[in-house]
């Protein structure tokens, strides 16, 4: 690959910016999740509920987008994931009364599930197999991108006065037009032109477009093996089911894991979480902002490391640093030593990058055929984004429940489970071609 290619690194930032748009419209709500609570008087669980309404729009938009996104293609759905947010940002400002909020975050909800669908599968399915890694890990990037710009906004915004809240929504709407328009330079994924439409020479036209230093026999070869590979997926139903089981397992647990770090709870209840330790509100908006930094600072070197150590490594470093920084962070609140939880935050947040954030889009890309690979990051994406909406509708609740202390030992816990998930069970998928990992998973074997 030319590393200079200049439509290769268009087209995937373009897609990547799908992301961006799922970091920011998912962390937009920290800094206004209070404001809403007072305006329309709510309980905690009736809270829970309104904040974590984009969430389940996010699981039902993750189980439906493989349907779009394998029917019609991989441009038009991302495409159609702008407008999504545009609706979403606009109605979200201008809404008046709890069910109105919760209907328009819900359609951002749709967007950002969709995303988690069509953008890394797009990506992965564009790229060389020794880029791929950061390629399709630009969509973490731009995630924690606009997670940080989030934050800042928020921050920004945060002292205007009483429609603030209003203003932090709203302003999803400049980067939604700008993504929709970026959209129409997309081509279309070789690997469904030729799998889903059978139209190779669409196919070869793009992968040529790609690969501009692959000779045309060879663009032709990688072709043919694309299009050998769909041929040997037609099997009776029985086969093809059971030949998927371990894309499957592989694809639900990393995303059970993801969720079961308290990540998303962090990050949507970061102020909050701040001001537990004593700090006045400002000062833990502008702690989050650090989040933010912190977030984007570790996914630059989860992007470097992800082709060159490999996903299963990465792995390895976010779970000991997940189980360090938790672990130290339940430790600070049992004890009172508050002055540490924002540093054991920011490990938690650096450890994050560097691990599953780097590798969990990318990893759920690259395992499943490309005839099932659609709905094969559905199941993914649908797996972290049900755990998300659980733990983002109780987690208001359960603060008060339980002592930090105890929510911070749960996490660490469960991290320790995933340590020793990816010792016995997930495979090396850098440098691989998605033809030759499908086959090494047994996907293509009866």
């Amino acid at each position: 690959m030319n590393n200079s290619n200049p439509k290769l690194i268009l087209w995937s930032i373009t897609a990547a910016l799908a992301g961006f748009l799922f970091g920011f419209d998912t962390v937009v709500i920290s800094g206004a999740e209070q404001s809403i609570q007072e305006l329309w008087g709510l309980n905690d669980f009736m809270h829970g509920f309104a904040i974590s309404a984009a969430l389940w729009g996010t699981v039902l938009g993750s189980l439906i987008g493989g349907f779009p996104t394998n029917l019609f293609g991989r441009k038009k759905t991302l495409l159609s994931i702008g407008l999504l947010y545009f609706v979403s940002a606009i109605w979200s400002a201008m809404a008046n009364d709890p069910l109105s909020f919760l209907i328009a975050r819900f359609i951002g909800g749709l967007g950002v599930g969709i995303s988690t669908v069509a953008a890394p599968l797009f990506i992965s399915e564009i790229a060389p197999p020794e880029k791929r890694g950061r390629l399709a890990g630009m969509f973490q990037f731009n995630i924690v991108f606009g997670i940080l710009l989030a934050f800042a906004s928020n921050a920004a915004l945060g002292g205007i006065g009483d429609q603030a809240w209003r203003w932090m929504l709203g302003i999803e709407a400049i980067p939604a037009i700008i993504y929709s328009l970026m959209c129409l330079t997309l081509p279309e994924s070789p690997r469904w032109l030729i799998g889903k439409e059978g139209d190779q020479d669409a196919g070869i036209k793009v992968l040529s477009e790609v690969n501009p230093d692959l000779a045309p026999d060879e663009i032709e070869k990688l072709a043919k093996e694309i299009e050998e590979v769909v041929e040997e997926r037609e099997r009776p139903d029985g086969q093809k089911a059971a030949s998927l089981q371990v894309p499957i397992a592989l694809a639900f647990l990393i995303a059970f894991f993801n969720q079961l770090s308290g990540i998303n709870a962090i990050l949507y209840f970061a102020p909050r979480i701040f001001e537990l330790t004593g700090l006045e509100e400002n000062a833990a908006l502008l702690q989050s902002v650090g989040i933010g930094v912190t977030n984007l600072i570790f996914t630059f070197v989860g992007l470097w490391l992800i082709d060159k150590l490999g996903r299963r490594t990465l792995l390895f470093i976010g779970s000991f640093g997940y189980i360090l920084s938790l672990g130290l962070c339940s430790w600070a609140f049992k004890t009172e030593n508050f002055g540490i939880v924002p540093i054991c935050i920011f490990a938690f947040i650096a450890a994050h990058a560097v691990g599953q954030g780097a590798v969990i889009w990318v990893f759920i890309s690259e395992i499943f055929p490309n005839r099932f690979r659609a709905y094969g990051q559905s199941i993914g994406s649908a797996t972290h984004w049900v755990f998300a909406a659980l733990l983002t509708l109780f987690f208001p609740a359960v603060v008060e429940k339980f002592a930090p202390s105890v929510v911070f030992g749960f996490f660490a816990f469960m991290m320790v489970l995933q340590l020793i998930w990816v010792k016995w069970m997930v495979p090396e998928t850098k440098g691989r071609s998605l033809e030759s990992i499908e086959h090494e998973l047994g996907v293509s074997k009866g």
